[in-house]
């Protein structure tokens, strides 16, 4: 293990929280049956035990912001698509979505970890500064789907990201997946992602799988934006999701 010198510079602050984050993301993905204390992050890092917790002062806080940094990265793609004066399709925020939260190996499983954690092993002002965070890229891009998509009411744009990730995280544990990972430690979550959408596509014939969860994606992406419209149309408010499919939110406005 190489220990580094201490970061003085702001940019070299930066560096090296990216550091520990990457060293994070990489133990995790080795051994996603369990999380890693800060002495190993710090080993993997190459740098001091104190100096991980200069940055981040628990494992679990640590654990978030892998996580945070995940989410981040989708949340700036989709902004940025919101932002261009060409027309938004359903399409386009599904490719977002599969490239930034579907595809990753370890996003869905740190996700769902995550939210158990909040409530519980992460300390309240942490997890407060978090959903701050969280409330402003939602608000950001809950704006730009409005103005792409007239049938969405101010408010709506949010409602809708809020949910379908709620969703999303949901039916991922209780996928067979989900189950696997915890099961079977030496099980990779790639693996158990691949397990997800096998069990999407049973029946399904292997060169049309992709397909067909791609189309079941759109499909409820679509359902949901016409349930806005309805919604709007007859005086309610929000939209919210369900297993058994999307249902409007009596709330006037």
């Amino acid at each position: 293990m190489a220990i580094r010198q201490r970061a003085i510079q702001a940019e070299d602050k930066q560096e090296r929280q990216q550091a520990i984050l990457d060293a994070a993301a990489r133990l995790l993905a080795r051994s996603p049956e369990r999380i890693a204390n800060v002495a190993e992050v710090a080993d993997e890092a190459g740098l001091a035990k104190g100096t991980v917790y200069l940055y981040f002062p628990s494992k679990e806080e640590l654990l978030l912001a892998v996580h945070e940094r995940n989410i981040d990265g989708f949340f700036r793609a989709l902004i940025d698509r919101l932002a261009d004066t060409t027309p938004v399709t359903v399409g386009d925020v599904l490719a977002l979505t599969h490239k930034h939260i579907v595809a990753p190996p370890l996003f869905l499983p740190l996700a769902a970890r995550c939210f158990g954690m909040m409530g519980q092993s992460v300390p309240v002002e942490a997890a407060l500064a978090f959903k701050q965070r969280m409330g402003e890229r939602l608000s950001a891009a809950g704006a730009g789907l409005e103005r792409h998509f007239e049938e969405l009411a101010p408010g709506q744009g949010v409602a809708l990201l809020r949910h379908s990730y709620a969703l999303i995280i949901g039916l991922w544990q209780m996928s067979p997946a989900a189950q696997a990972s915890s099961r079977a430690p030496t099980q990779t979550w790639r693996e158990a992602r691949v397990a997800m959408i096998s069990s999407c596509t049973e029946g399904v014939e292997p060169n049309q799988a992709a397909t067909s969860v791609a189309a079941r994606s759109a499909s409820l992406l679509r359902a949901s934006v016409r349930t806005a419209s309805n919604c709007r149309a007859s005086g309610c408010w929000g939209v919210s999701s369900a297993v058994s499919g999307w249902r409007a939110r009596a709330r006037p406005v």
